[in-house]
């Protein structure tokens, strides 16, 4: 299996779901399930999932949609968006990482939480032939999420020891939410954290704390010997040797990276992307069969959409993606 770094035929073409939400208004349009109902409904959620592989986009089904299931459960409050723009946190659970000790944790028993899981069962019951991919958002996304982000990237330094516990609660929830997932029937996972770039914090802080706690996270589910991928916002040339010690079987990268660029500094690593979302959304379909042939040749190892896809995204667009990477040599 690609994930395993196994030679295939050709490039599986993907898109895992979280952050890299592959659920656009023409398909929505198609199947007549929609968003924001689908986010709160588990039969609703699966179907909109299964409806991406139906319908000749990719190879795989993902929930959820989102990236704000685990900041509502630790007491952030969330605007649920609608058929044009994503749930987004409108209110946050603290007002420093000191106050970490008030949160609640993910309860898998109610709320969206439960929406997801259950939502894996069904795929798990009724899809067979497609992998179930589960998400979860980032340590660093998340904790960003629930204290106002501003403020967090201060006290990580200025509070160094309390972030850290901070950090650490985070991660221990994420764990708990991602074990549920694989139990529920999850056959990979997905962690985005587009928060904990080594833009934002630098490669010191990039190390201390994304991959400190991308890497717990991902200890934390080993024993479920679950396939896992990673992906990382923003520029990666400062960065590469600290990307090189995540644990994941694959990284993900949005398209500021060069897919080349990634293959010669990551020789050995497993590597997805990273076709350009604003192309899938406002480009032609030759230039969309273009960029999905540029990154098989520069060292794609699984082609998927650089980021998550815009909502006016054509499913022509789509499922041109699938189709050149279907006609790759690999």
């Amino acid at each position: 299996m690609s994930l395993n770094g196994e030679r295939v035929d050709r490039p599986p073409c993907i898109c895992p779901g979280g952050m890299m939400n592959m659920v656009t208004a023409e398909l929505m349009e198609r199947v007549g399930i929609y968003l924001p109902e689908a986010h709160t409904d588990a039969r609703k959620m699966a179907d909109l999932a299964k409806a991406v592989y139906e319908q000749g986009c990719f190879e795989n089904c993902g929930v959820p949609f989102c990236m704000t299931i685990e900041a509502e459960e630790m007491g952030a409050r969330v605007d649920l968006g609608s058929q044009i723009y994503e749930p987004h946190v409108i209110k946050y659970a603290i007002d420093s990482v000191s106050d970490y000790e008030k949160l609640s944790g993910i309860d898998l028993t109610k709320g969206r939480a439960k929406v997801v899981l259950d939502a894996i069962r069904i795929l798990k019951e009724e899809v067979k032939d497609m992998p179930i991919i589960g998400n979860l958002t980032g340590p660093i996304s998340t904790a960003s999420s629930v204290i106002e982000p501003v403020v967090f990237y201060k006290e990580l330094r200025k509070k160094n020891a309390e972030a850290h516990a901070y950090m650490n609660f985070v991660t221990e929830q994420l764990i708990a939410f991602g074990r549920a997932q694989v139990e529920a029937g999850a056959d990979v996972i997905t962690i985005a954290d587009p928060s904990g770039t080594g833009e934002i914090l630098g490669p010191r802080f990039f190390k201390e704390f994304a991959v400190r706690y991308i890497n717990q996270l991902l200890d934390g589910l080993a024993d479920l010997h679950v396939e896992t991928i990673v992906h990382i916002c923003g520029h990666m040339k400062n960065v590469y040797k600290e990307v090189n010690e995540v644990h994941s079987n694959a990284l993900s990268f949005d398209s500021a990276v060069p897919m080349m660029d990634a293959r010669k500094n990551l020789a050995d690593r497993v590597l997805m992307g990273n076709v350009s979302t604003y192309t899938l959304e406002f480009g032609s379909e030759e230039a969309v069969r273009r960029l999905a042939g540029n990154c098989i040749k520069c060292g794609s190892d699984i082609v998927s959409p650089a980021c998550g896809l815009g909502m006016s995204s054509p499913l022509r667009n789509i499922q041109a993606l699938l189709s050149s990477v279907e006609e790759s040599d690999g």
